[in-house]
Formats: C-alpha cells, structure tokens, sequence
C-alpha cells in the first residue's frame, strides 16, 4: 500500500504541538498535515497540568527577564487570553488569581520597588504592596504559627484582576478539537506513534514509528519536548548542542493557604525558577509549592526507559565538562543543587523544603504539606558548546531544509501560539502556502497591551 504523503507532519502533541496543528489548519491554505504523538493522548508529559505551575507567564512578575523579554512574553501571553476568551473557556480553562512577586529584607524590597516603577510602564495595571497591604490581601505572607508577624522587610508587586493560571493540558485538547472543525482540510492525528526514524529523499521526508507504520511529508517540524535534540542528533543536525535534563517536583498543602499566586525573587546566579506557591487547579485550589530543580539522567518523569536517550543528547566532551565546572564552581549553585536533591529523599526532604517553604509562609507546619506524588516533569535545559554556556529559555534548530527542532522550557507553554506563528510562516515560505496573517492579528493579537 502506497505510504500517503502529508504536506506537514508534526511530531509531539504536547502544547507546542498541538498549538500549531491548530493554527495550520485555520490560519493556512495548506490541504493536509498530520501529528505524531508518542502515547494515547496529547499533552502527558510536560503539558499536563500536574507537570507545570499551571501559569500565564505574562512578564510582569517573572523577577528574572529583562523589560525586552517581557515585553515578548507578554505579547505571547496575551494570544493565550484571546485565544480562550474568543471560545469561552474563561474559567474552565483559563483563570484569574491573585498574583504577586515578593521580596524580602532590604535588599530584595529595593529591588522589587525599582523592578515595580520601571515595569509599570509595560504592566499599567501593576500594584506594589507593603506589609500592612501584604496582611489584609494575603495574610499567610504575614504571620507566623502564632499569629506573630514577620520582623523583615517585606513588599510584593502584582495584580488582583488578570488571567494569570491555565490548564494547559486542556487547553492542547482544544487546539485539536478546533483544528479538527476545518472539513477543507485534511487533519489526521495518530497516537502511541513513537518516531524512531527519520530520513529525507528526494524532497521528501521519510518518517518511521516504533511499530512499523510509515509517513511520508514536504516538510517535519518536531515539537517533541527533550526528544526534539534526540531527533536532531540522529539526523546530524544539532551537534554543537547538549542537554540537561531538569526534573521539577512540588509539595501540596491540604488546604488553600494562600489566596493567589506568590513568587519569589530569583537568584540571578541560578539559572531555575525560585520556589512559589500557586492555587493548584487541579487540587480544588488548594495550594501547591515549588519546583523543585533536580538534575534527573532520563528525558520524561515518571515514565520508565529514557536513561540512554540522555546521555546521547548530553554529548558529554570537554565542552559540556567545563559549563558543568564553571556552574559548580559557584557556591550558591553548589548549595543549591545540593538542597534541592535532599528534598527528593523521603522525611529530611518535607523537612528541608519547610525551611524555604516558610519564606513565603511563616507559619507552615509540617502536618500541612506532603510531597507530591506523580507531580512534575523534566525540562530540557540546552548546553551550548560553542559558548561553553548553559542556555536559558527556549531553543529552536531550523535547518532550512524544510525540517525544524524546537526544544520549549518554561515559558514554552505560555509562548506556544506565538511560537507557532513563527513556525507557520517558516512552513509557508518553505512551501509556498499563504498565512492569513490578518485573520490570525484580528484573532490574537490586536487589542493587546501595548
């Protein structure tokens, strides 16, 4: 039997993927692509609302990107909110929360009024708290077991009224339901189609699964989280490239302590998200704190196998030994990586994660929080051997030659309609098809914060 031939196929039906399967299929004059997920349903892993901290990263309380990358961000951002309120998934999807950044001591408080007055311009809606405000819109920041409150310094910067959380695994289930309404497009999804192989002939690209079934396309965009470098590697693509995979693990308290989302200033030197606290959707709002960042030798959480597929994408050489030297060498780094495995040991971990934990809530005790089991996931973190550099955010491998890599940690999730307008363009201009561009601004972009 003749192996049908796609116009695109994309391979990994997380939130990246599904997002430009969706935005193909209403935004392009493209007549048929196909997507390739590895297990019985869309978004498992990272995309799964369990995985993630469930959060519209907007840029106004992320304490780590600049003014430049939070203005990106929030344009990214903003197409999520449209997006779902263009469908009426507000409140099913998509939620508001109370959300702030706090700092601590003298130090932190001076940063976070700067960060606040150059921010505003971006973020008009941004509000800075001091204790007395903290103590009436969230009062656990405040008091300690004993009703006493805190003797440091303490301010927080947010918002009360934004759309702040989403479920993304949701809403990847709707990006394929709505890209499956266009009846003038071929739009064919196969699932448990783990991709093995992949090859390209005579313009075409020839792809193989696991269990023998073949696909042929004009043009391969691979969204498949940590295995997107895998996939790279094995067509020679990619090769200055290494990769670290980071597991992220959470806590749960058995209620809602806090009324929104409280982040924390983040460690410039450290390279991961500073611990926080969210009201986790999926827990009835009750409140969920974390990640964790540990270093973990396998590609997917709580899946079994993926050891061998790590150690193919780290290309261990000198290169990758000296961005491992150069971050170690730092003794906060040291420190850091060291706390954060003890939190994965049973008992002295709950121990010492109570410890940070108490810097966002005074008055935590140990019979309100437990590990959470089966919460979490692994972002690959890109190790860059020509920089000899550890890079943070988003990676993307276009090779020009009508297959691309995208490799999406946090805020992966948050930018992944933008994100896949960028890719539709690259598709179009590869295969000559049209983006209605205008269609897709009137959709999700204007109307936007400037």
């Amino acid at each position: 039997m003749e192996t049908e031939t796609y116009e695109v196929l994309i391979i990994g039906g997380g939130i990246s993927g599904a997002a430009l399967f969706y935005e193909l299929s209403y935004y392009t004059n493209l007549t048929s692509i196909a997507l390739l997920e590895k297990y019985s349903e869309v978004a498992t892993l990272n995309s799964n609302a369990t995985a993630n901290s469930q959060t519209i990263h907007c840029g106004d309380i992320e304490t780590n990107y600049t003014l430049d990358k939070a203005r990106h961000v929030q344009r990214t951002a903003k197409m999520i909110e449209k997006y779902c309120l263009q469908y009426g998934y507000e409140d099913k999807i998509m939620f508001k929360h109370q959300k702030m950044a706090i700092g601590i001591g003298y130090d932190e408080c001076r940063f976070m009024t700067k960060r606040y007055e150059e921010f505003r311009v971006l973020y008009p809606y941004l509000e800075l708290y001091n204790k007395e405000d903290l103590e009436k819109i969230e009062p656990a920041l405040i008091f300690d077991e004993k009703g006493r409150g805190r003797n440091e310094e303490i301010v927080g910067v947010g918002a009360k009224d934004q759309y702040t959380t989403a479920n993304f695994k949701a809403l990847s289930d709707t990006f394929i339901e709505n890209a499956k309404q266009n009846e003038a497009m071929q739009t064919d999804i196969f699932f448990d189609a783990q991709v093995t192989k992949i090859e390209k002939r005579d313009e075409l690209f020839y792809v193989e699964t696991k269990d023998g079934r073949k696909f042929q396309a004009q043009m391969v965009v691979a969204n498949a989280g940590a295995h997107s470098l895998f996939l790279a590697h094995q067509m020679g693509y990619g090769l200055d490239y290494g990769q670290l995979p980071m597991a992220g693990s959470f806590y749960k308290a058995h209620k809602r302590i806090l009324v929104g989302k409280v982040y924390m200033v983040q460690n410039p030197k450290l390279p991961f998200a500073a611990l926080h606290g969210d009201p986790d959707i999926t827990l009835d709002e009750q409140t969920r704190f974390g990640p964790t960042a540990l270093v973990l030798p396998k590609l997917e959480r709580f899946r079994s196998g993926t050891y061998l597929d790590f150690f193919k994408t780290l290309r261990l050489d000198s290169n990758i030994v000296k961005i491992f030297y150069d971050l170690l060498k730092d003794s906060d780094i040291r420190n850091y990586i060291l706390r954060n495995f003890i939190f994965e040991v049973p008992y002295f971990g709950k121990r010492a994660f109570l410890r940070d934990a108490r810097k966002i809530v005074p008055s935590l005790q140990m019979e309100d929080i437990e590990y959470a089991k089966g919460f979490g996931g692994v972002r690959g973190q890109i190790l860059n051997k020509t920089t000899q550099k550890l890079m943070l955010g988003e990676a993307s491998i276009d090779t020009g030659e009508g297959i691309i890599f995208n490799m999406t940690p946090s805020p992966g999730a948050t930018s992944c309609l933008g994100n896949a307008q960028r890719d539709v363009k690259k598709i179009c201009a590869y295969l000559d098809k049209e983006f209605d561009e205008a269609r897709f601004d009137q959709d999700l972009v204007e109307g936007e914060q400037e």
